[in-house]
């Protein structure tokens, strides 16, 4: 199957919104067309769990009324398809978090995430696969999956927005919702080859969060270049509180940008395919964007800090489940729960502790420089029948989780990362380019250059590899 020449799914979402709000389009025709898109590329890739086409057309017959009635969009998003991760609620529509047991929930109320694409005129296509509870490198349930790769889907999509980054890539939505913690958004964007923001946490945010105060995991956005990430990022963002964390500004000032690069952080496992395309990304960015300093704080005990806090906070979450339904539960998943078993509180608060302090480390790097250039993945995409991460390079690694190392180290610090394909030939391969907290703006403004003048821009997968 070839990506065809015309149809509205090759638009961008900022070109059709601009369109749906003049009325030169309708939003059951952009609705109409990404569902057909759908039939034709899903069952290759298995990006959706559920595809809500029902409420998505009977949403854009309203909006069509609205807008024949008012002569006004509905908002920035209106008529607009967006996907949205199965892990976060959606009033009305299946939500199975990945899981047989939650097969058959439906959602009485969204998550504010969902409820904001909705108010902006958004209209929410369905819900795209994920590991379950979102934990595993491979877009793999009980319920469905694997979700395949679009320029090869025999390798993965990444984990656990692969759904979502493989709509967009393959045209099914122009827009998708996802969440990170370790590199949940970055990683399957790079692996895609298409742009994602995970933003400062808190500034999508969470207000039904059992720890108010966790900064580890983020609503992200997917789109096919930054303007599209930037326009539903907009939508999502703002303060709530209800959440403690959502009351960060905008802090960018509008000065130059002097830039920083890093293959691994001095400690991050990195393949050396991934150190080759890296050094070609870095020689592009620094023609278009000026000399770039090879330089990263110390990060040498950002990995145990992260397996800590990451083990702690899921065996909060989920440890009931495993002693209630650990049978039911795969093994990815039962490994996640299980590796939080004896985790004392002086260990979880020494690696809170430990997180503090690295994260005034990169606060002093960022005194000289504005924006840190880093791979999105230590790996490329690689066969869904592989399963985890074990080896790199021929050498084992010591966790399931060394491959997430240059992205996980920037969960742990809190700063926003725009994500971007860099281009070329061969598999898809991203950049984080990584921001003080509350300099999005900022990552907008590098990252349209950078789609103008170094050629970091989504491209059409030449083919879907079917299984």
């Amino acid at each position: 199957m070839s990506v065809q020449s015309d149809g509205l799914w090759q638009d961008g979402a900022a070109a059709l919104a601009a369109r749906l709000a003049g009325g030169e389009l309708s939003a059951r025709a952009v609705i109409e067309a990404h569902l057909n898109r759908i039939a034709a590329a899903d069952p290759d890739l298995c990006a959706f769990i559920t595809v809500a086409a029902d409420e998505a057309l009977a949403r854009a017959a309203e909006l069509d009324a609205t807008l024949a009635r008012t002569g006004q969009p509905a908002g920035p998003l209106h008529g607009l398809p967006v996907a949205v991760k199965d892990l976060t609620d959606t009033a009305g529509i299946r939500t199975t978090y990945g899981s047989a047991l939650y097969a058959d929930h439906v959602p009485a109320t969204s998550d504010i995430a969902v409820a904001r694409i909705e108010a902006a005129g958004g209209i929410v296509i369905g819900k795209t696969n994920t590991p379950e509870f979102g934990f595993g490198a491979i877009c793999r349930n009980r319920l469905a999956g694997p979700t395949g790769n679009p320029f090869d889907a025999r390798l993965t999509s990444g984990g656990s927005s692969g759904g979502s980054a493989v709509v967009v890539a393959a045209g099914m939505a122009p827009l998708a919702h996802g969440t990170d913690f370790g590199g949940s958004v970055r990683v399957p964007a790079s692996f895609c080859g298409v742009a994602s923001i995970r933003p400062t946490p808190g500034l999508i945010p969470a207000p039904g969060r059992a720890l108010g105060w966790d900064t580890l995991s983020t609503h992200g956005v997917i789109g096919r270049d930054t303007v599209d990430c930037a326009l539903l990022l907009s939508a999502m963002a703002g303060s709530d509180l209800r959440d403690p964390t959502s009351l960060i500004g905008d802090r960018d000032d509008g000065s130059e940008t002097r830039l920083g690069a890093t293959a691994d952080f001095g400690v991050a496992t990195v393949s050396q395919a991934v150190r080759e395309r890296f050094a070609e990304a870095v020689e592009r960015l620094e023609r278009a964007a000026g000399p770039v300093a090879h330089r990263h704080p110390d990060c040498g005990d950002a990995m145990a800090i992260f397996r800590t806090l990451r083990a702690a906070q899921i065996r909060h979450a989920y440890g009931p489940l495993l002693d209630s339904h650990g049978n039911s539960l795969t093994d990815t998943v039962r490994w996640n729960i299980e590796a939080g078993s004896g985790i004392t509180a002086d260990a979880y608060l020494e690696a809170q502790a430990a997180r503090t302090a690295l994260y005034r480390r990169f606060v002093a790097l960022f005194e000289e420089i504005d924006v840190l250039a880093a791979p999105a993945c230590g790996v490329l995409p690689w066969p869904n029948e592989d399963g985890e991460v074990t080896v790199i390079d021929g050498r084992p690694v010591e966790t399931i989780l060394d491959y997430l190392g240059v992205t996980a180290i920037v969960t742990l610090i809190g700063f926003p990362v725009l994500t971007l394909p860099v281009g070329g030939d061969g598999l898809p391969f991203g950049i984080q380019l990584i921001a003080r907290p509350g300099e999005e703006r900022r990552l907008i403004r590098l990252g349209r250059m950078l789609e103008r003048e170094a050629g970091f821009v989504h491209r059409w997968p030449p083919a879907l590899v079917t299984r």
